[in-house]
């Protein structure tokens, strides 16, 4: 029971999470299809408002470290994990169950059909905006990047907290 509230209370801190940075499309540009990006990048309007790989790598990588520090706190003392084992299998499903919703809720279903997302001088790229295996390889990208978080949430959970 425990798994199925956090699960519910994770999916809607993550989409207020991506609603707040969604008040800016550009800053998540490199979160959109690599033909979007590109047209992005070359349009005028656009041209000294696009993230720079360096703010990419940055917002990742203190994404990472946030995920992991919350995750670890999260299956310590909500789920009252203390081993390796048991912190890595709850924090892997419940990464699963937000990376699920992210694909399906918040970006095929919402991203995809949101004009809001649209960026001036490409509403021509219809097919590229509804490119859906874009964000159904994302999605494994976000379970590889699970292994990633829940093993350094798990190391968190036996070894410090």
């Amino acid at each position: 029971m425990v798994l199925a509230i956090e699960s519910l209370i994770l999916c809607l801190a993550f989409t207020a999470m991506v609603y707040i940075m969604s008040r800016k499309p550009i800053n998540t540009l490199y979160n959109y299809p690599p033909r979007i990006q590109e047209r992005v990048r070359s349009l005028e309007e656009y041209r000294d408002k696009v993230p720079t790989q360096k703010n990419k790598i940055t917002a990742k990588l203190g994404a990472l470290v946030l995920f992991t520090v919350i995750m670890a706190l999260l299956l310590r003392y909500a789920n009252k994990c203390t081993t390796f084992r048991d912190a890595f299998i709850n924090g892997f499903i419940l990464w699963t169950v937000v990376n699920l919703y992210d694909a399906i809720v918040l970006d095929i279903i919402w991203f995809c059909h949101d004009p809001y997302f649209v960026f001036k001088g490409t509403e021509d790229m219809v097919d590229d905006y509804h490119d859906y295996m874009f964000h159904i390889r994302g999605f494994f990208i976000g379970e590889a990047l699970a292994l990633v978080v829940c093993l350094l949430a798990a190391l968190l959970v036996h070894f410090v907290l």
